[in-house]
């Protein structure tokens, strides 16, 4: 984590719960020194030391031992102070993480540019996944298909709306938002990407003759599963095949 995340009494919680951390330290840091251990100081460490808080606040909040350490950024030209939890790793490992943190951010960086992700439908571990494989699915779906056909780039956007609303909001009826979903990427599809032919595949629970008839009326293919009953029977008999 950056130093701007720096807060003792956060960083003790993820201590208490077994979790391991690496953090940028800040200069002002008030600390006494309790072991300095030895490193090799071709490889960029300049020191590797276990360390108390001192600072009122900061000894209140994160009562236990840290780690401090330092190296030299050859290619930056500048010291970097990291402090960590985590006492069994190498010092260069604990620089080497730090580092890792930027692909994490530009990762999160590229699903808000691209998937257009801006709230979780479920915060369990397995749906978090799930929605952001599904979105990812559908932007590659959608890069094959401009490929393909050699359509050019049409922006972020353009490649995110197929990914827009793929779980359907909870307090909402399945019909009517799968109509809605279908208007805007038909009417997206028509502007961006004439050549591209929008199908629908839903269960029993997208049923909705309005939704049939609209499909019908664009030209848009669908196959909507359903019990066969007097009722759809009816409905069925007036859209052509």
């Amino acid at each position: 984590m950056d130093r701007g995340f720096l807060d003792f009494a956060r960083l003790y919680t993820l201590n208490v719960f077994k979790a391991y951390f690496v953090i940028r330290a800040r200069s002002n840091l008030r600390f006494r020194r309790i072991y300095s251990h030895p490193v090799d100081q071709a490889t960029g460490l300049r020191y590797d030391q276990t360390i108390a808080l001192t600072g009122i606040n900061s000894s209140r909040y994160y009562p236990e031992n840290l780690r401090r350490v330092r190296i030299f950024d050859a290619v930056r030209q500048k010291h970097l102070t990291f402090l960590s939890n985590n006492f069994i790793l190498p010092p260069e490992i604990i620089a080497e993480l730090y580092k890792c943190r930027w692909k994490i951010e530009l990762f999160f960086r590229w699903i808000k540019q691209h998937l257009r992700i801006k709230s979780f439908y479920g915060t369990s571990e397995n749906a978090v996944k799930t929605q952001i494989w599904i979105a990812i699915s559908v932007y590659v779906h959608v890069a094959i298909i401009k490929k393909r056909l050699n359509l050019g780039m049409v922006g972020a956007q353009g490649m995110s709306l197929a990914a827009f609303s793929v779980f359907r909001p909870g307090n909402s009826a399945p019909q009517s938002h799968n109509l809605s979903l279908v208007r805007k990427i038909h009417g997206y599809l028509l502007q961006h990407l004439p050549r591209v032919q929008l199908l629908l595949r839903s269960d029993a629970a997208g049923y909705n003759h309005r939704l049939m008839r609209y499909c019908d009326q664009k030209g848009v293919g669908f196959v909507i599963a359903g019990r066969e009953s007097e009722a759809i029977f009816q409905i069925t008999q007036g859209i052509k095949h």
